[in-house]
């Protein structure tokens, strides 16, 4: 191979698509490059001209424009572009220009047209139906779901077998011995038996059925004599699951047939015996266990044990590729249970309150977003028959428990304050309406501040129609206040994605975290700040990312696509925040937000631009939708 050949492959080696694909392509592709100079400010692709090669950035800085000439995309090194106009009609529908000297490695066609016919992933990459993003979060849910977590996973060792004329009691004996809860019990296979197999002395075996602990219970019960065959005992209908077989599906198998052992089978021959306990073991670091777990404690200290296992919840989810949905409810439900159950202890301390509550979360849980990096947003809504002097000794104090109770289970004190501790945030429910009102009509800087963290609002305990009338009254005022939603949208420009100019990083600066991007500064925050946004504008009820998504693809707030645009965006930022905070949490570091571009791969390094410009883009498009109204029709302050 030419030493030039050789330097072409391996540097388009390093960038998706073609990182995946094997040798013998790059190699074909490689031996077939053509090399071309470009002058900053010179065309590369022009509109409507015939097009016959794929462009591939070797180095500089490419920009491509749509037809009416707006900016469509910057490109870098390893970037490619034309592949829109080659898989349609061979015309040049986005014309391509040289930001800075450039020189761009140009794919004949046919090569192209072949890698798309024999390399699926290629062919994913560069289809605009599916663009980058898109595909690595369909990706990701397609090759990690949790349906598809294998039932054999939660096998340790072999089932216990034994011969259908071996008696209760020695088989009693067995199973007590090996620490079992069931056994299978075999016979001579009768034909078309449905389970065989051979044992080491090449006999055949039928698995006639199982026997449970809760079956020697009924054979005592019965008076049957230990003497007995468990053959005679055990039942012979099986119901038993295949090793590949989905945890979900082993689950459904035994509550539709009401039962706690099933039998796990490799093609005809078992393999392991799950129980439903197992599932459940299995699940101890999921929100179902743990919230059990949460609710059956009686001391600060004894939640505060629980910490960990927040930890071990998180890990597990992502590992066993939940989304980012998935696990910020699981996330968001177990800190709900804390705070809960920490409420619950303090009344049985303090009593039953004076006048009715409603503990309120904001922020991550409220949207049911949380992650390991979170801190308390808290308040309380009182009735509105409260009293200072009498009754407000009882609500310091609870919120108090609750606040110190939560950060000993690992959810640090709010650094700004807002928490039900504050006596600003511990008000009865037409204080809070005159708050919001005020908010709404009056959006000065520290009000906006204000509206974005507790327009995130929840109700965690106690009665929950305070909170929901807070909701409707935002819902109902928010869409009708022009100035409100254009303040709102320019406090949503503050944090910017870190794009530079080339569409390179812009990294952190500040020391402790030094080259370095926050995910959640720069990424996630800012998303989630416009999309309420758009969310007040519409009259929203939901405070969930993904939910106020829902309701504004169903207006005319933003252009066609572009919802579904901003949502990979959130998915696959959000993921690649928990995933770098589940390398913290297996390192045994303080989980944060911040990652080194250079620590993950090339594919998702680039597709992290395309998330950031798709932020960037719709930050944007945020002063055009909700202009700031004539200085005539402001209220005077």
């Amino acid at each position: 191979m030419e030493v030039e050949w050789l330097e072409i492959r391996q540097h388009m080696g390093q960038f998706p698509p073609f990182d995946a694909l094997s040798d013998e392509l790059l190699d074909e592709i490689a031996s077939q490059v053509e090399v071309a100079y470009f002058q900053a400010g010179s065309d590369i692709l022009v509109l409507d001209e015939e097009i016959r090669e794929l462009g591939y950035v070797r180095s500089g800085a490419v920009e491509v424009y749509r037809r009416n000439g707006s900016l469509h995309n910057r490109l870098g090194e390893g970037d490619i572009f034309g592949h829109f106009s080659l898989l349609r009609n061979y015309r040049v529908r986005f014309p391509a220009r040289a930001l800075e000297d450039s020189l761009i490695y140009f794919i004949p066609d046919a090569v192209f047209q072949r890698l798309c016919e024999q390399d699926d992933d290629f062919a994913d990459f560069v289809e605009v139906e599916r663009p980058r993003l898109e595909t690595a979060v369909e990706q990701h849910k397609q090759q990690n779901d949790m349906l598809i977590t294998r039932v054999r996973k939660l096998l340790s060792r072999y089932p216990l077998m034994l011969e259908a004329s071996t008696t209760l009691q020695e088989a009693a004996s067995q199973i007590t011995d090996y620490g079992a809860s069931a056994v299978l019990v075999l016979d001579a296979p009768e034909e078309n038996s449905r389970y065989v197999l051979r044992d080491s002395e090449e006999r055949d075996w039928q698995v006639k059925g199982i026997l449970t602990d809760s079956d020697f219970r009924r054979t005592v019960a019965e008076g049957r004599p230990p003497s007995t065959p468990i053959g005679d005992v055990a039942g012979n209908r099986l119901v038993a699951v295949q090793s590949g077989e989905s945890v979900h599906e082993a689950m459904l198998t035994m509550l539709r047939n009401n039962i706690h052992h099933l039998p796990v089978m490799h093609r005809r021959s078992p393999v392991g015996i799950v129980h439903l306990s197992d599932i459940i073991r299995y699940e101890t670091h999921s929100s179902l266990y743990l919230v059990s777990n949460i609710y059956s404690q009686s001391t600060v200290e004894g939640l505060a044990r629980l910490a960990p296992d927040v930890k071990g919840t998180f890990v597990r989810m992502v590992e066993d590729g939940a989304d980012s949905r998935m696990i910020g409810s699981a996330l968001s439900t177990i800190a709900r249970s804390f705070t809960r159950r920490l409420l619950e202890l303090a009344e049985e301390e303090l009593g039953p309150p004076p006048v009715p509550y409603c503990y309120m979360a904001m922020g991550s849980m409220a949207r049911n977003e949380q992650t390991m990096v979170t801190d308390q947003d808290n308040a309380l809504v009182l009735a509105d028959d409260f009293d200072p002097e009498r009754h407000d000794g009882y609500f310091m104090a609870l919120a108090t428990r609750v606040s110190d109770g939560l950060a000993a289970c690992g959810y640090a004190y709010c650094t700004g304050d807002i928490m039900a501790t504050n006596p600003r945030w511990r008000q009865p429910l037409s204080v809070w309406k005159g708050y919001f009102q005020d908010w709404i009509r009056d959006p000065t800087p520290e009000r906006l501040l204000h509206s974005s963290i507790f327009f995130d609002l929840d109700g965690v305990y106690g009665e929950h129609r305070f909170v929901e009338q807070l909701q409707d009254l935002v819902a109902t005022q928010a869409p009708h206040s022009k100035l409100f939603l254009a303040a709102m949208a320019r406090n949503a420009l503050n944090r910017t994605p870190p794009l530079g100019f080339f569409r390179t990083f812009v990294m952190e600066k500040d020391g402790k975290h030094n080259n370095s991007i926050n995910l959640k500064r720069r990424g996630t925050a800012p998303l989630t700040d416009l999309i309420r946004v758009h969310a007040l504008a519409c009259g929203s009820h939901a405070q969930n990312s993904f939910e106020r998504l829902d309701d504004i693809s169903h207006t005319q707030l933003l252009p066609d696509g572009v919802g579904e645009k901003l949502r990979h965006a959130l998915e696959f930022l959000s993921m690649t925040r928990v995933h770098h905070q589940v390398i913290d949490v297996q390192a045994e570091r303080e989980p944060d937000n911040n990652i080194e571009p250079e620590n993950i791969s090339d594919s998702d390094r680039h597709t992290l631009k395309d998330a950031f410009q798709v932020l960037s883009n719709a930050q944007k498009f945020l002063k055009f939708r909700y202009p700031l109204p004539p200085a005539s029709q402001r209220r005077r302050r």
